[in-house]
């Protein structure tokens, strides 16, 4: 994607992107809210503090671009492509690679310049190699053969595109809409277990943003989808998603202190009133944009673990206030009030991976395979009543 153009001319476009932002001087003078763009069009409402931690947190990414462009020029354009432990270098490890592969966890973690996010998710995903086992117009091809056909994730689709970030300057106009629900109808028809699930419109409509081209935001959401998250996520019953809840449940019972987890078990909280749509949008309709693409940079690098430690260090850093909450709710508009606010991802991982300590993706794994019967007999329950109510219909 970024094959012709000068890396000089990349880093001048994307020292430009990050703009200081300058609220007024009535603004600056009293704690109101001010309201502004940030660097993917979304309408963004905070305080002045927020400004400030805004503009901190781009001066971050400034400074984070520079390592990464001196990087690409003394290792090579594509260095991070070399972090991979192949079966050829199990015998005889390259302390190169290593190095590489360390040093881009680290960088990661701290984020991914925005100019430079597309080519390094399309290439570390795994999105660009599963795109090359199919014909160069494999997803041309799909969204002509399956324009013009209807179907319930179809319906479904046109029913959620008006409501996918309305107001937003592309995603809400003809041609964002066009062009999201062709990624979406295309995904629908190449994994029919799958179809449509609510959830992957705002998941699909913020690759869009970020990969710029139908094509890329496809591949991205399929190795999403097929390889990084749990499988029977977005299926019909949110098997998946049920799962990931339970696993979630008992690693704040784990993770957190534990007079948090009595206190919320005392107010019969149920962890899945905040998680689905965490798991579901992958934060993205809890997190400032910024914040979120933070997430994912983590996320398409080091797996469905990384939700886990994010929707755990929310909890902790929440931690006081919701010990004094006297009522599910109270709970709720707490956690709601901090994501919505947390402009500063730097913050938010340092917890998620600092504090909260280590997860290897093998301890979550056993934990899914541990919850999941409990989740399918609970599903298969739920299915037996719904069928004795309405016999005559196919749940």
């Amino acid at each position: 994607m970024f094959g012709n153009q000068n890396r000089k001319d990349l880093a001048f476009e994307y020292q430009s992107q990050i703009q200081i932002l300058r609220p007024s001087i009535h603004s600056r003078r009293a704690n109101i809210t001010v309201k502004f763009q940030d660097l993917y069009g979304f309408t963004v409402e905070g305080n002045v503090d927020d400004v400030n931690v805004l503009n901190e947190v781009r001066e971050k990414v400034r400074e984070q671009g520079k390592v990464w462009w001196a990087l690409e020029a003394s290792k090579g354009v594509n260095w991070y492509l070399q972090t991979q432990v192949t079966s050829t270098l199990k015998t005889s490890l390259k302390l190169s690679t290593l190095v590489n592969a360390i040093t881009l966890k680290k960088l990661i973690r701290k984020g991914i310049p925005p100019v430079l996010r597309p080519k390094v998710w399309f290439s570390l995903s795994g999105a660009a190699k599963k795109k090359s086992t199919v014909p160069e117009s494999y997803y041309q091809d799909m969204t002509m053969a399956v324009e013009d056909k209807v179907t319930p994730a179809t319906k479904q689709i046109d029913h959620d595109l008006p409501r996918t970030f309305p107001g937003h300057p592309w995603l809400d106009t003809s041609e964002g809409h066009a062009a999201l629900r062709r990624v979406l109808v295309a995904y629908s028809f190449r994994d029919s277990d799958v179809g449509y699930c609510q959830g992957l419109n705002y998941v699909a409509a913020l690759l869009l943003l970020v990969l710029k081209t139908e094509e890329d935001a496809f591949w991205m959401l399929a190795v999403l989808l097929e390889n990084v998250l749990v499988n029977d996520c977005y299926t019909n019953n949110l098997s998946g998603c049920h799962v990931e809840q339970r696993v979630f449940k008992d690693l704040l019972t784990k993770k957190c202190p534990s007079r948090l987890a009595a206190h919320l078990d005392s107010l019969e909280f149920d962890v899945s009133l905040v998680c689905t749509e965490w798991f579901l949008c992958l934060f993205s309709k809890s997190l400032p944009s910024e914040t979120t693409l933070r997430v994912w940079d983590v996320l398409f690098y080091e797996g469905a673990k990384v939700l886990f430690h994010v929707a755990l260090a929310i909890f902790k850093m929440n931690e006081e206030k919701l010990l004094v909450a006297h009522h599910v709710g109270d709970v709720i508009s707490i956690i709601q009030r901090s994501t919505h606010h947390l402009f500063d991802p730097d913050e938010l991982l340092t917890v998620a991976f600092d504090k909260v300590g280590s997860m290897t993706t093998t301890t979550i794994s056993k934990q899914r395979k541990k919850q999941e019967p409990a989740v399918m007999a609970e599903l298969d329950q739920r299915s037996r009543r719904l069928n004795s109510v309405f016999p005559d219909e196919k749940l």
